[in-house]
């Protein structure tokens, strides 16, 4: 729930600054449905154990984890700013 929260205000800082993203959120196990067809993909501190497993499968892939202040503090435009960070 908490993930969808946050998914909800980095897409209210998005369309603020005028950007059309397509962002979502999913579990992990998700992942091979969805991480073929995503730009970036950030994943929740509570499951950062899992990013050198998610890179191996994924290579090539711009993956990172959301740090836990981001995170707790719902900082929508920090996660965005991550995002668009690995996506360059």
């Amino acid at each position: 729930m908490s993930t969808s929260l946050l998914v909800n205000k980095m897409k209210e800082v998005a369309a603020s600054q005028g950007k059309n993203y397509d962002i979502h959120a999913h579990a992990l196990t998700e992942e091979a449905k969805y991480a073929p067809t995503a730009d970036v993909i950030l994943i929740g501190p509570q499951v950062r154990f899992e990013l050198e497993n998610m890179r191996k499968r994924n290579p090539g892939k711009k993956i990172t984890d959301i740090p836990m202040r981001t995170y707790g503090l719902m900082d929508g435009k920090g996660a965005l700013e991550i995002a668009e960070k690995n996506d360059g």
